[in-house]
């Protein structure tokens, strides 16, 4: 089912640290992440993280290669940045919770992430470019900020694009 994406520049739930999950990854667990998966599709997201609908828990879904052959989605439980490169560049983003604004956000163009799968498991990605700003993009949420903190040049556009 898709659940309602949580909206606004200062709602609670998006201006809240996430908590980490602990102990197993549970059926309720993978069942919310399916859901999340069916709500960033339906709202044409490339990401979206467990705070964009009601749940301030450290838990995020990343379209990794939007649009491509390999495109694939991969839930995150608990993820983590160990490592960030020293390149940044400026890119255009937007945000389900904040339909309509786009600005330019300066993310590294290259890290390492590690998180837990939805069997529990322990795994390592390491993102570039357009992969690598999803993944900023969705821990920002998991960490109560929002692309407009970070973003210059923030505008209003009614006109449909991918957002994150």
């Amino acid at each position: 089912m898709t659940m309602e994406v949580v909206k606004g520049r200062d709602d609670k739930i998006l201006r809240t640290v996430s908590a980490p999950v602990n102990g197993s990854v549970t059926a309720e667990l993978r069942h919310f992440a399916m859901d999340m998966i069916k709500t960033m599709n339906a709202e044409n997201g490339v990401g979206i993280a467990a705070p964009q609908v009601g749940r301030n828990i450290r838990m995020v879904i990343c379209k990794f290669n939007p649009g491509e052959a390999n495109e694939v989605i991969v839930p995150m439980i608990n993820p983590e940045m160990v490592h960030m490169g020293s390149e940044t560049v400026k890119g255009e983003e937007g945000c389900l919770s904040l339909p309509g604004l786009w600005g330019k956000v300066d993310r590294v163009t290259q890290l390492i992430v590690r998180f837990k799968n939805l069997k529990g498991q322990e795994q390592t990605l390491e993102l570039n470019d357009f992969n690598a700003r999803i993944m900023q993009h969705e821990m920002d949420h998991l960490n109560a900020t929002l692309f407009i903190d970070r973003a210059e040049d923030v505008e209003e556009r009614t006109k449909s694009k991918k957002s994150k």
